[in-house]
């Protein structure tokens, strides 16, 4: 197989980081793009075939929302649909195919408050990703999950645990989930490649966050065994984060050869 970069990024508004999104196609050329949190009807798809990618998106009327632009025209949609929720209508889930390899780019629910609907969703979603996800081992697909997945792993993935402590990020019943999908046999890319502590992906726009360092590493990259075979990189690309009017998260990059 040829070598590949493969890029997730929260763009928080393709409407508002339109422009940061052909930069990073045009400075990185990637051979896949997946972008999160779209957050509107519109996707301006010929714009960004202009450049020679084919995109498949699912937008969400003001949340949400996810896509994935790839160079080969040969990619094909699997499904939009995370399933066994038949009256989820929130779209977070985009699975496509491509040479026999499954690349599957997620928005996991954030889960916050706590004490409201949205934590029990956030784990509901958890089940059924490791459902998919454990599906797929047992059929021995090579595939990857990419995208925002809401989860801060360990203590190391954020300034400081205790200001974290009872979020929805951070919290044990969140853990357990996460760690229930890596159980399957999937590997965090980014610690395969870099075991040091404040490495993160999201910076909060507020209280100087990112000129403190005060982030959290929630955006990954999970790797099915055949795929942690083809790994050679895994890093996190700050300077978008840097850039005029930007997204408050900022791309993870994986290399495959």
């Amino acid at each position: 197989m040829e070598n590949m970069k493969i890029i997730s990024w929260n763009v928080n508004s393709i409407k508002a980081r339109g422009d940061h999104v052909e930069k990073v196609l045009t400075e990185h050329a990637p051979d896949i793009l997946m972008i999160q949190e779209l957050k509107g009807l519109e996707f301006p798809a010929a714009r960004f075939e202009a450049l020679g990618y084919t995109c498949f998106a699912k937008p969400q009327k003001a949340y949400n929302g996810v896509a994935i632009f790839a160079k080969d025209p040969q990619a094909k949609l699997v499904t939009d649909v995370l399933p066994n929720d038949p009256s989820d209508e929130q779209s977070r889930f985009l699975d496509i195919e491509l040479n026999g390899v499954r690349y599957i780019n997620i928005y996991l629910p954030n889960g916050n408050p706590v004490d409201t609907e949205k934590y029990p969703y956030k784990l509901g979603w958890m089940d059924r990703l490791h459902d998919y996800a454990e599906k797929l081992v047992h059929d021995r697909v090579p595939f990857l999950i990419g995208g925002d997945f809401n989860v801060i792993p360990a203590d190391i993935d954020c300034y400081s645990p205790k200001a974290w402590a009872g979020d929805a990020l951070f919290r044990p019943e969140t853990h357990a989930k996460y760690r229930a999908l890596t159980n399957l046999g999937l590997y965090d890319a980014f610690r395969i490649f870099n075991r040091d502590a404040e490495q993160y992906s999201f910076w909060d726009y507020q209280r100087g966050a990112l000129q403190n360092n005060h982030g959290i590493r929630i955006d990954h990259f999970l790797l099915s065994p055949a795929m942690v075979a083809r790994a050679s990189a895994c890093y996190i690309d700050k300077a978008p984060r840097e850039w005029e009017r930007p997204s408050d998260h900022t791309p993870i990059i994986l290399e495959l050869s």
